[in-house]
């Protein structure tokens, strides 16, 4: 499994950004896909996560800085998960990854993109 992201920026404080994550490889629809981030002198923390759920369903979980504001979504026809980020803060400033895993139970993301940065600012 590949991933790229795309999308980062310098966007105004209380602004909108979306990002684009490019996924390929075998099975990939029923691949965990999550957004991570890391911003200066901290550790990469949580974002958003489509967890699979059989067939064609998948659920959102989003970290609880995110919720209200961001939105998890996936086109399986371009094999594509993007990250709507709206009412954007300064401490969303971050490096944004996206990373992907298989849905058994208690495993961690083991495939990871480069990152993409993210610079809100006033």
């Amino acid at each position: 499994v590949q991933l790229q992201a795309s999308g980062g920026g310098l966007v105004q404080t209380g602004g909108s950004l979306r990002l684009s994550c490019a996924v390929s490889g075998r099975n990939i629809g029923i691949y965990d896909i999550a957004w991570f981030r890391q911003a200066p002198g901290k550790e990469r923390e949580f974002v958003a996560a489509l967890r699979w759920a059989g067939g064609v369903t998948y659920y959102a979980d989003y970290a609880d800085s995110v919720k209200g504001r961001f939105i998890i979504s996936r086109d399986n026809a371009k094999n594509t998960v993007y990250l709507h980020m709206n009412s954007l803060k300064d401490e969303d400033t971050a490096v944004y990854y996206c990373a992907a895993k298989s849905p058994t139970p208690g495993k961690e993301y083991d495939y990871w993109g480069q990152g993409t940065q993210v610079t809100v600012s006033s």
